[in-house]
């Protein structure tokens, strides 16, 4: 059994009072890397119960929320506490070319796994080069257009 000691109850004391939840949310550590077409995002929220993860996007902000809760224990003679309760919060803005829509996530061991993917539109692509006159398109309005530009304009620019 371990003795009292005034020394770490002051420790104990003092870093529940500086670190308790008038403090707020406390940000939860994480690794953020990309692998190919996707970002990762590997936070520890270790003894979470994974319920308890809330992840949402809202337009282009990524927010992460978690809830660490303890049990009960009124009847006890604590010895010592260190791990405390408390909310826990991330958020993050994604940029424009991220496939908000299929983000997924997981959490194993204390471990939550977001798997953030680039957009089609965001991956690198090669662009033809024709030779010869500029081939017009149609683009989703229904407009002709010429390398971007109004076909008039392009005429105009010509002249």
């Amino acid at each position: 059994m371990a003795n009292y000691s005034p020394i770490r109850e002051m420790e104990r004391l003092a870093g529940a009072l500086l670190d308790g939840p008038a403090r707020g949310p406390r940000q939860m550590p994480m690794d953020l890397y990309r692998d190919g077409d996707r970002y990762v995002l590997t936070a520890d929220l270790p003894g979470m119960d994974p319920g308890s993860v809330d992840i949402d996007v809202d337009g282009q902000l990524l927010t992460i929320r978690a809830e660490r809760t303890l049990p009960d224990h009124d009847h006890v003679k604590w010895i010592t506490r260190e791990r405390t309760p408390g909310s826990f919060l991330r958020q993050l803005s994604l940029g424009q070319g991220i496939d908000t829509e299929h983000i997924s996530a997981g959490y194993d061991n204390g471990v939550l796994s977001v798997t953030i993917p680039v957009s089609e539109r965001a991956k690198p692509r090669k662009v033809q080069v024709s030779s010869g006159p500029v081939i017009e398109a149609e683009t989703a309005q229904g407009d002709t257009t010429a390398a971007g530009l109004d076909g008039r304009r392009l005429e105009n620019a010509q002249a």
